[in-house]
């Protein structure tokens, strides 16, 4: 199995999704392990632009080969952009998750939040701890 990337800019949800916070904004996407563990993703079903999300509430919809999962929002926010690119072609998660594959971008509404999720370091260990990796 190819080794998977924990960038360290980025934080993350105990449900597998990152963030990535530029300014008062966050980029939302799935992680490199969740997206190893669905395989081929096939469809994507995301808000609206203008939908709020909150935090721990599923936000949208993943399909793969293997499984259907529901997204959970890492933090709360309005919806400022879909990757429309991600939608009309999925696999781009597969191959670049954390680049071109980000899944939705909100406008931050409790920074607070950032505080609750973890670093690269702490994603890896929790992983390690559950045997995922």
């Amino acid at each position: 199995m190819e080794q998977l990337k924990f960038p360290k800019e980025l934080l993350y949800s105990p449900t597998h999704e990152w963030v990535r916070v530029e300014g008062n904004k966050a980029i939302i996407g799935i992680t490199d392990y969740a997206q190893s563990e669905l395989g081929d993703i096939t469809y994507l079903e995301l808000p609206k632009v203008g939908d709020n999300i909150e935090v721990g509430q599923p936000f949208g919809v993943i399909e793969s080969i293997k499984a259907d999962e529901e997204l959970f929002a890492p933090i709360s926010g309005r919806v400022v952009a879909i990757n429309q690119k991600a939608v009309e072609n999925p696999e781009i998660i597969n191959y670049d998750p954390y680049g071109d594959g980000w899944i939705i971008a909100v406008e931050i509404n409790q920074s607070n939040e950032l505080k609750t999720l973890m670093s690269a370091e702490q994603y890896r260990r929790m992983l390690e701890q559950e045997g995922r990796i």
